[in-house]
Parts: C-alpha cells; structure tokens; sequence
C-alpha cells in the first residue's frame, strides 16, 4: 500500500474538513500512540516466535 504526496494530501484535506481544525493535533497524537503500541506488540510476538524456534532447534539438538 503506496500513499504518494497527492493521496495523502488529499485524506489529510477531508481529515480537516471532517474534524476541523482544533481536532486534528488530538487525533494526530492518538493515531501515533495507537501506531506504537500496535509496533510494539507484534514485535513482542515475533520475539516470543523466536523464542519458540530457538527453543525447538536446541531440543533437536540434544535429541
């Protein structure tokens, strides 16, 4: 999923015109928080997947 300059132009344009312009910072901000935590919990999934993996190779290590 590509957004040039001109789409998010234009979703930033309607964002403004839908919300106003005192909304925007606060919907900025929670979309940003919203971003981070969605980050951070799949990159704990992937390290737990990692974990797994690891811990599965060693056990056919041993065996």
């Amino acid at each position: 999923m590509n957004l040039g300059f001109g789409e998010i132009a234009i979703i930033l344009f309607v964002a403004l015109l839908f919300f106003g312009p005192s909304k925007l910072p606060e919907l900025g901000k929670a979309a940003g928080v919203s971003l981070r935590e969605f980050k951070q919990a799949v990159s704990g999934l992937m390290e737990d997947e990692d974990t797994v993996h690891n811990g599965e190779k060693n056990m056919n290590k041993d065996q």
